[in-house]
């Protein structure tokens, strides 16, 4: 296998460096070398650009170049590594996917791979890109590890429309890339992605047109004629009407017979004919077809992020422990809170007595002497219980009275001396 990077040098001298295997593939303006680093020893896979360059300036102005630049680092998506430029070619290491296999593999193998597509495709939408050719010979697969690769086609999504018509390959092209004059949208990707998708679980293409025509005819003969509204909105785009026979299409649930209901229903709804109706990357991978992922995902994150703090304690901060000590830091600050309080209030605020709470004014009588004595004395424990007092017209404001002044003669304050200028 290949190394999942790509290379790219400033000085021909450097290209010594990389020992030419042999040819993998060629396309119209460029061709895949396998080679192999003379300093690591890994091999990588070199695209060879066909047109020639006059500066570095040039080189690193490609979109391609670009895009990746833009992108990485990602997971999913094929890592820029190293760029080599001389006056004659450019050469940049990419890589192709997807082994021919005497049987298909298996959903749980492929629902892996679709993930990690998926994601790499949200990645890029969320980043303004959209691929434009997403096929089988664009994504490689190394130890379960799926990268997207060949960003020579891609597209900003805010770039003006229409957009160059014959792009992508023909078998992955969605039908509003037949049907208009290059009025199309980073949804091409998803439908490309879901043909890449039924063919990894067959190993057959799923729309295999000889040419454009043809191309239409198979995805009708799967799919159906779309609705009068659809084709009315690619009208409004082609300069050349066009009218097809009705047809109901055989569907893709006989060619799915081997495969789940959400995988069924995750590949309808990559391959919708509108691309209004069409799902997103970001939709998708909240699809319940990748329940299992998301959780395995979230796991492996969660035991990650545990070994890194036991293994590098030192990076622990405020946010690694606040939801460890969020209790501990909540029980520490209600003692202090009380400790505190203690300090202020002393010994006194242990024993609280009970306030009483009577219905108009109160009236103690002097025949009371125990009472009043307690409260002199200011006796601890149990507070003062009040006696009935009894009502009797005349007598009763006279002994309330003298009550007053002798407790008054009892509680008699020193003189304050006043000076002038003050208090």
């Amino acid at each position: 296998m290949y190394k999942h990077q790509m290379v790219l040098s400033a000085a021909v001298t450097q290209i010594r460096y990389y020992k030419t295997i042999g040819k993998i593939g060629e396309g119209t303006f460029s061709e895949v070398m396998k080679t192999q680093s003379l300093r690591d020893g890994n091999y990588y896979a070199c695209k060879q650009m066909k047109q020639r360059f006059g500066s570095i300036e040039q080189v690193n102005n490609l979109r391609e170049i670009q895009a990746l630049k833009r992108l990485n680092p990602h997971p999913n998506i094929l890592t820029l590594h190293e760029v080599i430029f001389d006056c004659k070619t450019l050469n940049i290491a990419i890589c192709s996917l997807i082994q021919r296999r005497r049987r298909p593999l298996s959903e749980k193998k492929v629902m892996h791979y679709m993930y990690q597509l998926c994601k790499a495709l949200d990645h890029m939408h969320r980043n303004g890109i959209f691929h434009r050719d997403v096929k089988p010979e664009n994504i490689l697969i190394k130890q379960d590890v799926l990268k997207l690769g060949d960003f020579g086609s891609c597209r900003s999504v805010y770039s003006k429309q229409p957009y160059t018509e014959y792009i992508s390959t023909r078998w992955y092209r969605a039908p509003e890339c037949l049907l208009t004059d290059g009025f199309y949208s980073y949804k091409m990707d998803l439908w490309s992605a879901g043909c890449v998708f039924y063919e990894i679980t067959s190993l057959e293409p799923l729309f295999p047109g000889d040419n454009e025509l043809d191309q239409i005819s198979k995805i009708h003969d799967i799919i159906g004629t779309p609705a009068q509204k659809t084709l009315t909105k690619f009208k409004q785009s082609r300069a050349m009407s066009f009218d097809f026979p009705f047809k109901k299409g055989s569907g893709l649930s006989p060619l799915t017979t081997s495969l789940s209901p959400q995988c069924h229903a995750l590949l309808c709804a990559m391959v919708a004919y509108d691309p209004d109706d069409r799902i997103t990357a970001h939709q998708a991978l909240q699809h319940p077809y990748f329940q299992e992922q998301r959780a395995a995902e979230k796991q492996a994150l969660a035991s990650h992020r545990r070994t890194f703090l036991l293994e590098h304690p030192a990076a622990l901060g405020p946010a690694d422990n606040w939801h460890a000590a969020k209790e501990g830091r909540k029980q520490k600050q209600s003692l202090k809170r009380e400790e505190d309080y203690l300090q202020r209030q002393g010994p006194a605020c242990l024993v609280e007595l009970p306030k009483l709470k009577l219905s108009g004014v109160a009236k103690l009588s002097h025949s009371s002497p125990a009472l009043r004595s307690a409260f002199a004395a200011g006796a601890p424990g149990k507070g003062p219980v009040p006696q009935p007092l009894k009502r009797g017209g005349v007598n009763k404001k006279t002994e309330m009275q003298r009550d007053m002044k002798a407790d008054l003669k009892q509680c008699r304050l020193p003189t304050i001396e006043r000076r002038r200028g003050g208090y």
